[in-house]
Protein backbone atom coordinates (compact mmCIF):
# COMPACT_ATOMS: atom_id res chain seq x y z
CA UNK A 1 0.00 0.00 0.00
CA UNK A 2 2.80 2.14 -0.35
CA UNK A 3 2.34 5.36 -1.83
CA UNK A 4 2.74 6.59 -5.42
CA UNK A 5 3.41 9.98 -6.21
CA UNK A 6 0.97 10.43 -9.00
CA UNK A 7 -1.58 8.44 -6.93
CA UNK A 8 -4.69 10.47 -6.52
CA UNK A 9 -5.37 13.65 -8.67
CA UNK A 10 -7.59 15.25 -6.85
CA UNK A 11 -4.90 15.46 -3.71
CA UNK A 12 -3.59 18.83 -3.05
CA UNK A 13 0.27 18.67 -2.47
CA UNK A 14 0.68 20.79 0.50
CA UNK A 15 4.58 19.76 1.03
CA UNK A 16 7.16 17.62 -0.85
CA UNK A 17 10.86 16.20 0.63
CA UNK A 18 13.04 13.14 -0.82
CA UNK A 19 11.00 10.79 1.90
CA UNK A 20 8.08 11.75 1.53
CA UNK A 21 4.86 14.20 0.42
CA UNK A 22 2.21 15.83 2.76
CA UNK A 23 -1.29 16.24 0.82
CA UNK A 24 -4.72 16.92 1.37
CA UNK A 25 -7.17 14.28 0.17
CA UNK A 26 -10.51 15.37 -0.40
CA UNK A 27 -13.92 13.44 1.58
CA UNK A 28 -16.84 13.89 0.57
CA UNK A 29 -19.03 16.49 3.20
CA UNK A 30 -16.19 17.18 5.02
CA UNK A 31 -12.87 19.58 4.97
CA UNK A 32 -9.99 17.57 3.33
CA UNK A 33 -7.74 15.45 5.45
CA UNK A 34 -3.75 16.28 5.56
CA UNK A 35 -1.94 12.73 4.82
CA UNK A 36 2.04 11.54 4.34
CA UNK A 37 2.25 9.75 1.24
CA UNK A 38 5.75 7.80 2.21
CA UNK A 39 6.99 4.58 -0.49
CA UNK A 40 7.15 1.96 2.46
CA UNK A 41 9.88 0.73 4.93
CA UNK A 42 11.45 -2.55 5.99
CA UNK A 43 12.12 -3.48 9.48
CA UNK A 44 14.70 -5.95 10.10
CA UNK A 45 15.24 -8.90 12.87
CA UNK A 46 18.63 -10.37 12.88
CA UNK A 47 19.18 -12.87 15.17
CA UNK A 48 22.59 -14.60 15.64
CA UNK A 49 24.34 -18.08 15.57
CA UNK A 50 23.18 -18.07 19.82
CA UNK A 51 20.08 -16.93 19.28
CA UNK A 52 20.68 -13.56 20.13
CA UNK A 53 18.72 -10.40 18.73
CA UNK A 54 20.76 -7.83 16.96
CA UNK A 55 18.84 -4.82 17.91
CA UNK A 56 20.64 -1.19 17.48
CA UNK A 57 20.45 1.95 20.06
CA UNK A 58 19.01 4.59 17.52
CA UNK A 59 19.68 8.78 18.29
CA UNK A 60 16.39 9.94 17.17
CA UNK A 61 17.01 14.08 16.71
CA UNK A 62 12.93 13.96 16.48
CA UNK A 63 12.49 13.29 19.72
CA UNK A 64 16.34 14.16 20.91
CA UNK A 65 16.71 10.30 22.58
CA UNK A 66 18.34 7.48 21.63
CA UNK A 67 15.65 4.88 21.27
CA UNK A 68 16.32 0.45 21.11
CA UNK A 69 15.27 -0.13 17.65
CA UNK A 70 15.15 -2.96 15.18
CA UNK A 71 17.14 -2.39 11.74
CA UNK A 72 14.51 -0.22 9.20
CA UNK A 73 14.63 2.04 6.43
CA UNK A 74 12.79 3.41 4.01
CA UNK A 75 12.29 1.83 0.56
CA UNK A 76 13.63 3.88 -2.44
CA UNK A 77 11.47 3.46 -5.34
CA UNK A 78 11.97 1.32 -7.56
CA UNK A 79 13.60 -0.97 -4.91
CA UNK A 80 12.24 -4.10 -3.48
CA UNK A 81 11.25 -4.30 -0.09
CA UNK A 82 13.77 -7.37 -0.55
CA UNK A 83 16.40 -5.84 -1.43
CA UNK A 84 15.64 -2.61 0.99
CA UNK A 85 16.10 -5.04 4.11
CA UNK A 86 18.85 -6.61 2.85
CA UNK A 87 20.71 -2.88 2.08
CA UNK A 88 19.72 -1.41 5.49
CA UNK A 89 21.45 -4.55 7.21
CA UNK A 90 24.21 -4.59 6.50
CA UNK A 91 23.93 -0.49 6.09
CA UNK A 92 23.28 0.09 10.29
CA UNK A 93 24.30 -3.67 11.46
CA UNK A 94 27.21 -4.07 9.14
CA UNK A 95 25.99 -7.99 9.03
CA UNK A 96 24.69 -10.18 6.33
CA UNK A 97 22.06 -12.81 6.11
CA UNK A 98 21.94 -16.03 4.58
CA UNK A 99 18.20 -16.67 5.13
CA UNK A 100 15.52 -14.00 4.81
CA UNK A 101 12.09 -15.11 5.59
CA UNK A 102 8.88 -12.35 5.43
CA UNK A 103 6.78 -11.79 8.90
CA UNK A 104 4.53 -9.90 7.18
CA UNK A 105 3.56 -5.91 7.32
CA UNK A 106 2.85 -3.14 9.31
CA UNK A 107 0.70 0.41 9.06
CA UNK A 108 2.89 2.25 11.57
CA UNK A 109 0.73 5.54 12.30
CA UNK A 110 -2.81 4.78 9.75
CA UNK A 111 -4.25 7.71 11.16
CA UNK A 112 -2.13 10.14 9.28
CA UNK A 113 0.69 7.75 7.38
CA UNK A 114 0.10 5.73 4.64
CA UNK A 115 3.28 3.79 5.15
CA UNK A 116 3.64 0.47 5.05
CA UNK A 117 6.53 -1.40 6.86
CA UNK A 118 7.74 -4.93 5.54
CA UNK A 119 8.97 -7.13 8.16
CA UNK A 120 11.73 -9.26 7.72
CA UNK A 121 13.86 -11.87 9.73
CA UNK A 122 17.13 -12.51 8.75
CA UNK A 123 19.20 -15.28 10.03
CA UNK A 124 22.56 -16.98 9.36
CA UNK A 125 24.51 -13.94 10.18
CA UNK A 126 27.85 -12.88 9.35
CA UNK A 127 29.46 -9.41 10.64
CA UNK A 128 30.48 -6.89 8.69
CA UNK A 129 31.39 -3.17 8.53
CA UNK A 130 28.68 -0.05 9.14
CA UNK A 131 27.99 2.19 6.61
CA UNK A 132 25.81 4.29 8.61
CA UNK A 133 24.96 7.84 7.05
CA UNK A 134 26.35 11.31 7.92
CA UNK A 135 22.92 11.97 10.45
CA UNK A 136 22.97 8.51 11.82
CA UNK A 137 24.24 7.59 15.47
CA UNK A 138 23.90 3.80 15.61
CA UNK A 139 25.38 1.12 17.55
CA UNK A 140 24.53 -2.91 17.42
CA UNK A 141 23.04 -4.27 20.73
CA UNK A 142 22.56 -7.86 21.15
CA UNK A 143 19.83 -8.82 23.01
CA UNK A 144 19.11 -12.50 24.99
CA UNK A 145 15.13 -13.32 23.73
CA UNK A 146 14.15 -13.95 27.38
CA UNK A 147 15.11 -10.33 27.78
CA UNK A 148 13.13 -8.79 25.62
CA UNK A 149 9.33 -9.14 27.74
CA UNK A 150 11.43 -7.21 30.71
CA UNK A 151 13.05 -4.82 28.25
CA UNK A 152 9.63 -4.30 27.16
CA UNK A 153 7.67 -4.12 30.55
CA UNK A 154 10.30 -1.64 31.73
CA UNK A 155 10.09 0.46 28.99
CA UNK A 156 13.29 0.57 27.22
CA UNK A 157 12.12 -0.55 24.29
CA UNK A 158 9.29 1.97 22.66
CA UNK A 159 9.46 2.34 19.22
CA UNK A 160 5.92 1.06 18.23
CA UNK A 161 7.88 -0.60 14.50
CA UNK A 162 9.89 -2.41 16.90
CA UNK A 163 7.29 -3.38 18.88
CA UNK A 164 5.37 -4.77 16.11
CA UNK A 165 8.26 -6.37 14.72
CA UNK A 166 8.82 -8.60 18.07
CA UNK A 167 5.43 -9.30 18.31
CA UNK A 168 5.09 -10.43 14.66
CA UNK A 169 7.93 -12.38 15.42
CA UNK A 170 6.88 -13.97 18.75
CA UNK A 171 3.63 -14.82 17.12
CA UNK A 172 5.28 -16.66 13.82
CA UNK A 173 8.71 -17.98 14.64
CA UNK A 174 7.60 -19.22 18.10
Amino acid sequence: MSSDPQRDESEETLLVTPRFRVVNVPLTNQPPKAIVRHPGSVCVLPIDERGRLCLIRNYRVSIAATLIEVPAGTLEPPESPEHCAVRELSEETGYQAQRWTKLGELFLAPGLLDECAHVFLAEGLSAGPQELQADEQIENLLVEPGEIESMIRDGRIQDAKTLGTLSLWKVRCN
